[in-house]
Parts: C-alpha cells; structure tokens; sequence
C-alpha cells in the first residue's frame, strides 16, 4: 500500500498525471480489498441524449438557482465520484483516513472531464478525554440534507478544515467545524459551522440547528452569517409481503422541512456565498421535501419558495427576486424489476420589475430496476422529456443560442444510476 500511494502523489502533480487518478484509486482498491476495515462506495451517473431541436446535440432544462432543476430525464453531464476508506486502531484509538476522487464532465462523453479529489481526511474517535465524539481535519463534507429529485442540498458543511463531531449534549448532540478557504490565493476566508442536532421532538421526528458565520481576510470583504432549521419526520413501518412478482414495501417515507435564513456573506445552505456581499443583502428560504413508498407505488414531492435582496451595483438600491420550485416524481412497479417512473416540476423566478420566467418540465421513464422501491438503485432508464418556458426566460433556459427564439423543447435518451 506505502508503494501504491508514493506512486499516486508524484502523478498528480501534473495535468496528464491527474487524469490518471481514478485508474490509479481503482487498483489501490484492488490491491487492498483484503484489508481489515477497508470501505469502497461510490455514485456514478452518465448515458447518451439527444434533442429534436435542429443545430444542438442535446438540450437539459433548468432555470438558474437551487430547486429550480428537475434532473429525471434531465442531465446533460457525466459524473462519478469514488470513496475508498480505509480504518484502522491504534493505542486504543479508531481512526479511519479517506480519498474521494471525481470525475465531471458537462457534457455526455469523457473528454476534457475535471477530474479532482472531493474528500481527503482523517477522522479520530475514542480519545480518553471525549470517548464518544470524533475529531477530523482534512477536505471533508459532511451533514448534507437532501432534496434528491432537483439535486439541491439545503445544507451542506464542506472544504478543507477541522471539527469534531457527536458531543453529548443533554437531549441532542453538538458538532463544530472550522474552514478556510481562499479564491487564486487572493480572497481568503473563514468559516465556521456549528451544528444541534439529533433533538427528538415528537415521536419520530428529530429537530437540528445549524448555524454559519463566514468573513473575507482580504480588502472589501465582508463578514455574514445563516441560521438553519430543520425538522425530520420518519413515517415509516418496516415490512413486506409477496403478492405475484411484486414486493410490497409497506408505509416507508419520511418528510423534511427546512426554514433557512442568511445575510451577508454566507450561504443559505452553510457554506460561503460573496465575500463582497454587505448586511443588507439577505435570503429566506422554505423548502419542503416528502417521501413515500405504499407498495409498488413510492415517489418524492417538493415545494420551495425563497427570496433573496441584494443592492443593485449601480443604484445601490435594493432588489429583490422571489423563487418558487413545485413538483414531484412517482414510480409504479408493475413487477419486481421494471417500474414506470414520472417526473412533473414547476418552477419560476420573480425579479422586482421584470417578467416572470416560468418553466414547466415533464418526463416519462421506463426503468430497470434491483427492486420496486423508488430508492432502489441501480436503475437503467429510457427517458422521454419536454419542457415548455416563457419567452422572458430564453436560452437560460438550456445555456444554448440556439433556443433564444424557442418557448419548448423535447429530449430522449437513456441514463444510468446508481450509488453504492
């Protein structure tokens, strides 16, 4: 394994070593799956497309924003990422180091992909002083919730920085992180995370408080803060019956609503947003995301509305635009491994004094599935899908000229998916 990585770190100190940091993670898997405590889990998405617009190879429909996307049938790129974890006990302690590498592309094929490494930390757990918390540094993200079917997560605690996790706290447990960041060496920042979490609440529901303060170490940077809440609640009853060749997955879901605020420099969602961003620029967000499986009959229902003022950069005045994103996708097993999969989404964007870009997307996706469930994966899909928008919205729409005097368009493909 000592080899294996003295081999790793000199070829990615070069763009055409770089492009060869998956293939070399993959044989360090291979040459290390016998390991005790060794991990290997992934995501992977990716398959051709095609429009029946004349002078484009294929066409996704979203308008700028988290939520405002709805990804079934609807992703023009190609993306992997790849975890490999290794854990190991020293003096007593646990310890557990890991890598993440990504590969990006925008468009369908592989060529001239990003290709980077999304994790690379050490986490530590059984100190005398805190035997139950965890303590890491490194590039990490953690704590992410989920809207899946827009691909959006209202929080997130990411970058490269240290924390400690699952302090015991009365009713819940607490957690901290520290990180620094900078853009081109030149717009450095610090942020820190601090997170309540696990507070029951009411039978099966679970409370969490997240909060951020950001701040710029550079000339005309400003400080910022966020404040998260979040409620989950399981509906859930673990079961299954035969019926013909279908399982049925009884009463399984669960809701999640977030009630977000930010101001100044920091991200709805946790993070970092302009560091040149003063106090009266501020965002509220409401988003709801439910969840259900009733038999071979399963799906995920969203609602979003946010607003967001900003001072205009000439007049200084303040504008705002209101966002709103409703939809939801279903699937119905018509037997154990092929179901029928639907997506209808609906989302607009508000600026003050400007039209209303609108944006409608529909798809239907037959589906080869491990199972019936709405979260069973891998799939394999066709797709079918079409969109219709308003004039105002134009070639924002899909990034492409080519529809700046179009109101709808119409994909089809195929897509794989899977996580592991």
């Amino acid at each position: 394994m000592e080899t294996t990585l003295k081999a790793i770190l000199p070829l990615t100190r070069s763009g055409a070593g770089r492009t060869t940091l998956i293939a070399v993670a993959s044989a360090v898997v291979c040459a290390s799956a016998a390991a005790q405590g060794f991990e290997f889990g992934g995501y992977l998405r990716g398959g051709p497309g095609a429009t029946t617009t004349q002078g484009v190879s294929r066409a996704c429909y979203g308008l700028p924003g988290p939520g405002l996307k709805y990804r079934l049938g609807n992703e023009c790129d190609i993306y992997g990422e790849f975890a490999l974890s290794q854990g190991f006990k020293a003096e007593g302690l646990e310890y557990k180091a890991l890598v993440m590498p990504f590969l990006y592309n925008p468009q369908t094929d592989t060529g001239d992909s990003k290709v980077g490494v999304a994790q690379l930390y050490v986490v530590g757990k059984g100190f005398d002083f805190a035997p139950g918390s965890s303590f890491w540094i490194g590039k990490r993200y953690y704590g992410r919730s989920d809207a899946y079917i827009v691909d959006t997560k209202p929080t997130v605690m990411d970058g490269v920085g240290a924390g400690v996790t699952d302090i015991a706290v009365g009713p819940g447990k607490l957690a901290f992180a520290y990180f620094s960041s900078d853009l081109d060496n030149t717009k450095p920042a610090n942020r820190l995370n601090a997170e309540l979490y696990d507070l029951a609440v009411n039978p099966g529901g679970k409370l969490r408080l997240v909060g951020t303060y950001s701040s710029g170490r550079f000339s005309g940077s400003k400080s910022g803060a966020a404040l998260t809440l979040q409620h989950n609640q399981d509906i859930r009853r673990i079961g299954a019956v035969q019926q013909k060749d279908v399982i049925e997955e009884l009463d399984e879901g669960g809701n999640t609503l977030w009630l977000q605020y930010a101001q100044g420099s920091a991200n709805l969602n946790g993070s970092v947003g302009d560091l040149a961003a003063d106090s009266r620029t501020r965002s509220w967000r409401i988003f709801e995301s439910l969840s259900w499986q009733r038999g071979p009959f399963g799906g995920q229902a969203i609602a979003m509305w946010a607003q967001h003022r900003a001072p205009d950069a000439t007049t200084g005045e303040i504008q705002k635009t209101r966002d709103l994103s409703l939809g939801g996708r279903v699937s119905y097993a018509l037997m154990k491994n092929f179901k029928l999969v639907a997506e209808l989404g609906h989302s607009q964007i508000k600026p003050d004094g400007q039209d209303t870009q609108k944006l409608t997307k529909v798809t239907f996706a037959p589906t080869l599935s491990t199972g019936p469930g709405f979260w069973n994966r891998p799939e394999l899909r066709l797709y079918v899908t079409h969109a219709k928008w308003s004039g105002v919205a134009g070639s924002v729409v899909t990034g492409s000229s080519v529809f700046d005097s179009k109101t709808s368009g119409t994909s089809y493909g195929a897509q794989a998916e899977i996580w592991f």
